[in-house]
């Protein structure tokens, strides 16, 4: 199993997963916030033509995460997986599409991949997150989410890859030119995680198997990568784990996931 990101951040998100066994193949787009030529251009870039690609998944109807999911399953015959909640939230762009409803806790299999939806606090109608896994390894994936609970650690415990966000670091917000209001909304219970909030959650975590670490949706603004990676290496309590930060314009190439 591997997977690679199209970009991560305020500005536009997709994750590729992929998978192979004998002669199939599976690879699956995590969110689709660009336009579709915008996101045909960075599939090329990573090799990854649309016909590659099984389906589409869709984390919550923030439009970062869903600006161009129907419109991409649309021109490429994709069927689209979504919460029933974020369907709701987003009904008026989802006609001719084939959708498919997922929940928390029930497994949704796609090829070679499976994948485990998990429930997280964010502003948004019913968000999820996901764990995914080739039958041999597990990679995680939280990048939207205003605090840690039991649940999105306990989903994401044991893992062998891990993509977490690190939205903002607490002083950059305080000190930026932000509106009050939209500051209280990022630090807040429904908000995003700060680097401290990451580093608590990875402190809580079994690391036993961890051996890819990448920190995304970084703010543009209120956060550096130089930050985010010194957060994150507090956290780690193995030397196997090797660290890696997202960015917006160029996301990471292709990363194997390996037990």
């Amino acid at each position: 199993m591997k997977f690679a990101s199209l970009g991560s951040g305020s500005k536009g998100n997709a994750l590729l997963i992929s998978a192979s066994s004998g002669t199939s193949s599976t690879t699956v787009m995590l969110d689709c916030g660009f336009g579709i030529r915008e996101t045909e251009r960075r599939l090329a870039r990573l090799d990854v033509r649309p016909s590659d690609l099984s389906a589409i998944i869709v984390t919550h109807e923030h439009h970062d995460h869903i600006g161009g999911a129907f419109k991409f399953a649309r021109r490429h015959s994709l069927p689209v997986w979504l919460s029933y909640g974020t369907y709701q939230a987003a009904i008026k762009d989802s006609h001719d599409v084939d959708l498919n409803f997922c929940r928390d806790g029930d497994p949704i299999a796609i090829g070679d991949l499976q994948f485990l939806p998990f429930t997280v606090p964010h502003d948004a109608r019913e968000p999820l997150q996901f764990c995914a896994s080739n039958g041999n390894s597990k990679l995680g994936i939280l990048t939207d989410a205003g605090q840690s609970t039991p649940h999105l650690v306990q989903a994401l415990a044991i893992c062998d890859a891990l993509m977490i966000e690190c939205n903002h670091d607490s002083e950059m917000l305080s000190r930026s030119g932000y509106p009050i209001s939209l500051k209280r909304r990022i630090r807040g219970a429904l908000g995003h995680l700060s680097n401290d909030d990451t580093s608590a959650i990875l402190a809580n975590l079994d690391q036993t198997r961890l051996k890819k670490l990448v920190g995304a949706h970084l703010s543009l603004q209120n956060n550096t990568p130089e930050l985010a990676r010194v957060a994150l290496c507090a956290a780690i309590r193995t030397s196997q784990t090797e660290v890696m930060v997202a960015c917006q314009q160029d996301g990471f190439g292709w990363i194997d996931v390996q037990r």
